[in-house]
């Protein structure tokens, strides 16, 4: 997979590494970033599949000897990776130009691009079947054996809509009721739940409907050339940051905080937007706005209590496994 993306080459020439957990190729932009990076900085960064609850667990098995020098996480991830006492601070380059409520204080972690939830929709895997346009659409047995959503319980994509769908149908971050409600009337339409990102699998139509953010349908739509529509849910959605950290006790810390510096650079922000996700630095160029949809639309996405998300969490997973899985 790595030489694929022409990584062998670069690799050879610099032999210097960082590792970084939760970067897979097909997330994000991820593989073009690393190549990048590589470019850039000299540093190799491997593509790394794991995802946020993934990496964390880990970090957490390996802290004694630790591997990876940084993650690539969901909020509400890094902010209990704090918690866990398995991540350092690194107030690099970029990280006084971050707004106060998308870093850490301290500097455990530092935001670097956002999205916002919705449907990403295979319009021809869907046949005669029409757009689906809300949550409660999806519970149409017409969207039978349709949908696909990460694993609520171990992906921060996955956690993420959960949270978005709960808060559009009336619940709150105290109160998971109407999402947990939600989730056992979809099992009845049976959805596919794979463990890790399923982006092959929308492009390809074995998941026409998936739960995702902008930047995976855009870039399915304007990149990857597939007939991906992105469908912000009528009832309201979420907007949500993706973060970086670097892991206490990091075998290659001086690397690994060059590539959150390089990612919070004007070039990496740049890349971003450039990728249909929403930079933390400066605003989107008017060539990447005019593929999303229009403002009036993403009216309908609001940001949350990240902080009491990320307290949440582990009630939530409870709660959505005793009621999925018995």
């Amino acid at each position: 997979m790595m030489s694929g993306f022409g990584f062998t080459n670069v690799f050879a020439q610099t032999g210097k590494t960082a590792i970084c957990y939760n970067v897979p190729a097909e997330w994000a932009g991820w593989g073009n970033m690393l190549q990048l990076i590589a470019k850039e900085t000299g540093i190799n960064v491997p593509i790394d599949n794991k995802n946020s609850g993934q990496s964390v667990s880990q970090v957490i098995a390996e802290a004694k000897n630790p591997v990876a020098d940084a993650m690539y996480l969901g909020i509400s991830f890094a902010i209990n990776a704090k918690k866990a006492g398995i991540i350092e601070p690194f107030k690099g380059k970029g990280w006084q130009s971050v707004p106060d409520n998308l870093k850490d204080p301290d500097g455990y972690w530092v935001s670097i691009h956002a999205g916002t939830v919705g449907f990403m929709v295979n319009k021809e895997a869907l046949g005669d079947v029409p757009v689906p346009k809300s949550w409660k659409d999806l519970l149409d047995p017409k969207y039978d054996g349709m949908v696909g959503f990460l694993d609520p319980s171990s992906a921060f994509v996955g956690y993420a809509c959960a949270v978005a769908a709960n808060q559009a149908l009336g619940g709150s971050l105290d109160n998971f009721k109407p999402g947990i409600e939600f989730y056992k009337k979809l099992l009845e339409n049976h959805p596919i739940i794979p463990k890790q990102t399923a982006y092959a699998r929308c492009l390809s139509g074995e998941i026409p409907i998936l739960f995702d953010y902008d930047f995976d349908a855009y870039r399915a739509k304007y990149t990857d050339k597939a007939p991906i529509e992105f469908v912000i849910p009528q009832e309201g959605t979420i907007q949500v940051p993706y973060v970086m950290c670097m892991v206490k006790n990091a075998p290659h810390r001086e690397n690994g905080q060059a590539v959150i510096d390089f990612v919070l650079s004007e070039k990496g922000q740049q890349f971003w937007a450039e990728n249909y996700l929403r930079p933390v630095l400066g605003e989107l160029p008017a060539s990447a706005k005019e593929k999303f949809l229009p403002d009036s639309e993403y009216k309908r996405a609001i940001g949350i209590d990240y902080a009491r998300m990320a307290a949440v969490q582990e009630s939530f997973s409870e709660a959505y496994l005793k009621a999925t899985k018995g």
